[in-house]
């Protein structure tokens, strides 16, 4: 079976936000040994700019390199007119797949509603091109997004859930993100899920919730990866929670959530049977 994380971060300068590891730089060549390592074949770079203001250009590059073990979701200041004319060339840069904005800056944190990314959603459905936000703040906002958007496939970072939050408290608006998964055009990234458990791997308070998710996306909207550069745990466990730790999770679903239904979603024609 074929491993893919559906997010990772590679930086060249600044100060990384949260609990990200607090290294100034930290490469494609660094995390490679740590993917070989956990049996992790390929993984999407999510370019840190809120740190780093060449990580896109560093992931493009990662990406040019290692073809077969990288792809991107870029980043541009959709705030900057200039940006706009980026949107009809974006998958021709090497190995971009589409677009992902944190809005964790102070100054981007109302870019959802104070019509700021009102252009981006329109030109992004026509240009195919999916988009993932860590949405956990604006649930409602991504909904009506997504209703006015249909042909626009979006990506819900982190499972929704409430990004300073551990255990119990991070799935306060469970139910909220359960609804969406009405959406055809919704899908979630499982990422980073031991950062939200105290508990010891393997973070056996968060297996419920995780199930619901799953129910309620199903296999083929529903992607495992780590963020693994601010996980309490080893990158090897990072994969064993879902490989062996979830009894209901098995066979040609595995396979899905393990990485074919993320390249599906966003158009990364990876060499599953090579």
């Amino acid at each position: 079976m074929k491993i893919i994380d559906a997010q990772v971060h590679i930086w060249s300068s600044g100060t990384p936000s949260g609990r990200h590891r607090p290294v100034s730089v930290f490469t494609a060549e660094e995390l490679l040994p740590e993917m070989d390592a956990a049996s992790v074949d390929a993984a999407v770079i999510h370019p840190p700019l809120g740190w780093d203001p060449h990580a896109n250009e560093m992931a493009v590059a990662a990406a040019r390199r290692y073809p077969d073990r990288f792809a991107v979701l870029g980043q541009f200041p959709p705030e900057r007119p200039e940006s706009r004319s980026l949107i009809d060339g974006w998958r021709q840069l090497p190995g971009m797949k589409g677009l992902r904005f944190s809005l964790t800056l102070p100054e981007q944190k109302d870019w959802h509603v104070d019509g700021t990314m009102d252009w981006l959603w329109p030109a992004a459905e026509r240009a195919g091109l999916p988009v993932a936000l860590m949405a956990w703040r604006f649930l409602p906002v991504l909904r009506a997004i997504a209703e006015r958007h249909p042909g626009l496939r979006l990506i819900i970072d982190h499972c929704g859930l409430v990004r300073p939050a551990q255990d119990e408290a991070a799935f306060a608006n469970l139910d909220e993100l359960l609804s969406l998964a009405a959406l055809p055009n919704v899908a979630v990234k499982v990422t980073g899920a031991p950062h939200y458990s105290t508990a010891p791997y393997p973070f056996r308070n968060i297996h419920d919730p995780l199930h619901r998710i799953y129910d309620a996306f199903g296999p083929h909207r529903f992607f495992w990866g780590t963020d693994i550069t601010r996980m309490p745990c080893s990158y090897r466990q990072c994969v064993t929670l879902f490989t062996e730790e979830l009894p209901w999770l098995s066979g040609p679903e595995l396979e899905l959530v393990m990485g074919r239904a993320l390249c599906a979603w966003i158009g990364w024609d990876y060499p599953f049977d090579r």
